[in-house]
């Protein structure tokens, strides 16, 4: 289920563009966890132009309107890494 959950997120992340998008699954870490249950754990690197010229907060906004209700199911915890291209 959660390599599902992890494609489902890297397409919906296709409408940022990214030039680099990087997602990996630490669900397994987590098991045990009350959370776990709710849904996986992961970590997102991305890259995207869209990101130029926008502080942190608007930054996990975009990911997360993106994201959209997999952040409601499928998603627990989403460690975000978001930098505008010549950052990394």
């Amino acid at each position: 289920m959660s390599a599902e959950i992890a494609e489902q997120l890297r397409e919906r992340l296709g409408s940022l563009q990214p030039l680099k998008i990087v997602i990996e699954d630490e669900s397994h870490r987590h098991a045990g966890h009350a959370g776990a249950r709710e849904g996986g754990h992961y970590n997102l690197e991305i890259v995207a132009e869209v990101f130029s010229g926008k502080n942190t907060v608007a930054r996990h906004r975009l990911i997360y309107d993106a994201a959209g209700d997999l952040m409601r199911r499928g998603i627990h915890a989403l460690s975000i890494r978001a930098f505008a291209p010549g950052e990394v």
